[in-house]
């Protein structure tokens, strides 16, 4: 799995009109099923995004993660970034996940985080999403699981 992750001032993502989920002070998650991922796979991944430190201390330092300061996790299913972009000017999709075992494999990672963290928002499987975001910094880290 990857986590396109982003460290945030705040960030939501809607689709239709409605409101899906916001955090405040916190991670921004884009996530990404390959084929071949499985459960083992999510729970590294959610370990890596809750203790990956990217917020500072009082030194201005990144040495701090998710869990130390608290902050929301926003977690958004996206299956681009899957793609395999090596070569020409159109991404292949080939290795993402098939439909069925993303929404799967997404599910499972969100019930994982919202069992070893609050507050936990999400996006919605399979929508057209708008998302809204401050990008701190700014910091973003792609992480693999």
């Amino acid at each position: 799995m990857i986590g396109l992750i982003q460290r945030v001032s705040r960030a939501c993502v809607s689709t239709r009109g409605r409101r899906l989920g916001e955090i405040g002070r916190g991670t921004l998650a884009l996530v990404g099923v390959r084929r071949g991922d499985d459960q083992a796979a999510a729970d590294r991944l959610l370990e890596r995004v809750l203790a990956y430190r990217i917020f500072p201390d009082s030194a201005g330092r990144m040495n701090l993660s998710l869990r130390e300061i608290g902050g929301g996790l926003l977690l958004v299913p996206q299956f681009t970034l899957a793609a395999d972009t090596r070569k020409g000017t159109r991404a292949g999709f080939s290795s993402a996940a098939a439909p069925d075992e993303a929404r799967e494999l997404f599910a499972y990672l969100l019930a994982r985080a919202q069992g070893a963290h609050s507050p936990v928002a999400a996006g919605e499987f399979g929508a057209d999403m708008q998302m809204g975001l401050v990008n701190e910094g700014p910091v973003t880290f792609w992480l693999e699981g």
